[in-house]
């Protein structure tokens, strides 16, 4: 492949169980751009659903891995190594429950946050140079586990906002596409428009 070819990973948990769940964030995201770009025909590739699409003359690779959150490496170490693309052409969308709700967060690099299905990725590409788009879920109410938090359905206040939280983040992702790291997170990086 070649430099103009992306990776882009979307992280969730399979299963229409969890398909409006905080923790699936990072489908929703992926699911977002496919509909934005158009994107057309669907494969199973390295235990991940696979679609691609073009934007700016540029190939992406949409993949929502199918391995269950916290195996998410496996799939990922697949897609790097079948398609070749360089880690600095991949980027990892996933929540994140140290950002407030709505805040997008855009990492070159980094530890995974206590995020698991990261943290599988970090490990089995081992490196932490691995670019990333958190998206915020904020912490869980209370003294509620944060494992049974990640697996609720957004709150009726944040659906409201959801979609135009999935479009920024969408805009995002291509002004990475399109104008690299540093442009994506000095134009992104904190909470939604006002």
């Amino acid at each position: 492949m070649t430099l103009d070819t992306y990776l882009l990973v979307g992280l969730g948990n399979p299963g229409h169980e969890y398909a409006n769940t905080r923790h699936n964030f990072g489908f929703m995201l992926i699911d977002r751009i496919a509909v934005r770009l158009n994107a057309r025909g669907m494969k199973v590739q390295s235990k991940a659903i696979v679609t691609d699409a073009k934007y700016e003359e540029r190939k992406l690779i949409l993949a929502k891995p199918q391995t269950f959150m916290n195996l998410s490496g496996q799939s990922v170490q697949g897609l790097v190594h079948f398609y070749k693309v360089p880690l600095a052409n991949v980027m990892i969308l996933s929540d994140d429950l140290d950002i407030p709700f709505g805040t997008i967060r855009i990492r070159a690099a980094g530890g995974p946050g206590g995020q698991r299905g990261l943290s599988s990725i970090l490990e089995r590409l081992g490196t932490k140079e691995v670019p990333r788009l958190r998206l915020g879920i904020g912490r869980p109410p209370g003294r509620m586990d944060p494992a049974d938090y990640v697996l609720q359905n957004f709150s009726k206040d944040e659906q409201q906002i959801l979609s135009e939280v999935l479009d920024r983040a969408a805009q995002a992702v291509f002004a990475f596409v399109t104008h690299g790291l540093s442009k994506a997170m000095n134009e992104f990086n904190g909470g939604t428009r006002e």
